[in-house]
This record gives C-alpha cells, structure tokens and sequence, in this order.
C-alpha cells in the first residue's frame, strides 16, 4: 500500500473541479420537506420571534407560500395546525372541517406536483398542551392511540399524500395502518416519528405550535436522550407494523442514531432538523459569529452524510435558492 511520498490525499483537493468529482454527499433539492403552520383567519402571517423567517399563516397566505415553494422545486410540506379551539381530547385535530384537513383542501387545489404531508398528534389541539388523552397526569396510550387513528382518516379523506404520526404512542403505526387500508387508502404511505426524543430542542417549536405542556413533560412517551439501542427497538416495532418511512428526531445531535437505524433497516429514513437546531444557527448567523449559509449547508450535508433520505428543515427555501445560485 502507497504511503507518503507516493500518496498525497490532497491532489483531490487542490482543484475545485475535481473537488466537485470526488465529493462522496450531495445535497439536492429532492431531500426536502418544508414544515409549515397554519393558522385559521385571513391574510394572517405572523412571524415566530424565537424562529426568524418562520411564520404562522393563515390558509390563503399559506397557499401562495406552497405556490412558491413548488416554484423552488421543492418536492414537500408537512403541515402543522394551530386549532381557534382547544380542548381536553383534541377534537379539532379530527375535525372533517379542522385547520389541516381545510389547509390540506386549499394546497392540493391550488399546487400541480407538491407533496403535502400531515403531521398527526394531539399536542397542538389539546387545551393541556400533552399528546394524548390524560388520566390524571397520566397519558392513556390505547384511548389516544384511537383518536389518531381518527384524526389520520380525516386527514386521508381531505387529500393528504402521507400521513405522519409524531405522537409515540405504541402501537398507533399498525392501527392508522390498518384504518387506512380498511378505508381504501392504501396507496397513501404512513411516514413514522419512530425515533423521536425527548429534546430540549424542540422550544422554539412551542412557539410556533403553541403547544407547551401546561404542566410536566414528555418524557413518558418520548426517547430518552441517553438512548441509543431503544431506537432500533422503536424502528423496528414501527416497521413492523406498516411503516413506509421511518424518522429520527431531532437530527443534528443524533447524526450516529440515524447512522444506526439506516444501516440496520436499509428503510427510506427521514430526520427532522428541528426548530432548535434552526434557531441557533440564525441567531449566531445574525450576530456575525458564524457563516450563517456556510453553516446551513454543511449542518444538512452532515444529517444527509449520515443516512438521511429526506430531511424535514426550516431552511429548505434558503437551500433551494443557494442551490440554484450556486449550480
């Protein structure tokens, strides 16, 4: 085997060109998904302080952001509802005339090609704030898990093209399986939040969904962060009953679990660069202390490097700009 003086890594580096031919990760505009926040009212686009360039908008603004977002070439959106209501079951996230299942309506009618993907959990309809039917203090997975199954049919019927259950409830990825197909939507892939921890990325996102627990947390049904063989256990159960795309959130911390679950699965796998992680890279931009664009990119080629099919990010517009800037 060659060894210095024969063997210089750095030919493959000194040129920009071959740079560009030996690079093993490449970022397209095919591995995004775009999460969005609808909210009900009119002409309505509040911007996120905690989120900057994120907005909670009304269906007709929302409709002309899809609009573009096609026009970018980005193939997908996840939706997330903000109810005018809430409730202690979380009657609005299955609503046949809810938030998301009109959102969904308006999008499909007004797009040719875009994807719409519908986030399915409770937090964001229920007035506690948690992700499923309380006992107590205590989440009742089985009675949830039959409202998700509910708020998924709807979100079928209203023309949604993947349906993805955040919630980690067991057993909810076999029962919303099972509705759909009884109901003749089985062509519609259910997209799973198998892996998903419990973060403390996830604040500014409360903001956006206004969905703070009212008391406690979610560590009852959420991974633990120390974690790392339960993930598999947790993507496999998934798999195991019907999930099409599995998920890892949140993505930048967890770079060696969506490593772990793409190669023992070999599944189309999806991580989530969630609001946290979205949030410091512009505030640090914003003061000047990194390349803010730099930064954006490198921390997607990394969640991508590591295994990711798709990748659920708050920039996706940023990025499918650069990209064709910089084609």
């Amino acid at each position: 085997m060659a060894t210095y003086p024969t063997k210089r890594l750095r030919r493959l580096r000194y040129n920009p060109t071959v740079r560009d031919l030996v690079r093993e990760t490449v970022l397209t505009k095919n591995d995004l998904i775009y999460p969005l926040f609808a909210v009900t009212g009119q002409k309505i686009k509040n911007e996120i302080k905690s989120m900057p360039g994120v907005f909670q908008m009304s269906i007709d603004v929302l409709v002309e952001e899809c609009k573009e977002v096609e026009k970018l070439g980005i193939p997908a959106v996840i939706l997330f509802g903000i109810p005018d209501h809430k409730d202690e079951v979380g009657s609005g996230a299955y609503d046949p005339n809810g938030i998301i299942q009109q959102a969904v309506r308006a999008i499909k009618k007004a797009t040719k090609k875009l994807l719409v993907i519908t986030d399915v959990c409770l937090c964001e309809y229920t007035s506690h704030g948690h992700c499923g039917v309380l006992h107590g203090e205590k989440i009742l997975n089985d009675e949830t898990v039959d409202l998700l199954v509910r708020e998924s049919i709807s979100h079928a019927e209203a023309g949604a093209d993947i349906i993805a259950p955040s919630d980690m409830m067991d057993g909810r990825i076999g029962a919303i399986r099972k509705a759909l197909d009884e109901k003749g939507f089985t062509e519609i892939p259910v997209m799973s939040y198998a892996v998903k921890y419990a973060s403390g990325y996830y604040g500014p996102f409360r903001d956006a969904a206004e969905s703070t627990p009212a008391f406690g947390d979610r560590r009852s049904h959420q991974m633990d962060v120390a974690n790392s063989n339960e993930a598999l256990r947790e993507a496999e159960s998934d798999i195991e009953e019907g999930a099409d795309i599995i998920m890892v959130k949140p993505a930048g911390a967890y770079l060696d679990i969506i490593w772990r679950v793409k190669e023992k699965f070999r599944m189309p796998t999806a991580a989530y660069q969630v609001s946290g992680e979205y949030a410091m890279i512009k505030a640090a931009g914003r003061n000047n202390w990194i390349d803010e664009e730099r930064v954006m990119i490198e921390s997607l080629t990394a969640i991508k490097r590591a295994g990711a099919d798709m990748i659920l990010t708050y920039f996706a517009k940023d990025v499918a700009k650069y990209l064709d800037k910089n084609r």
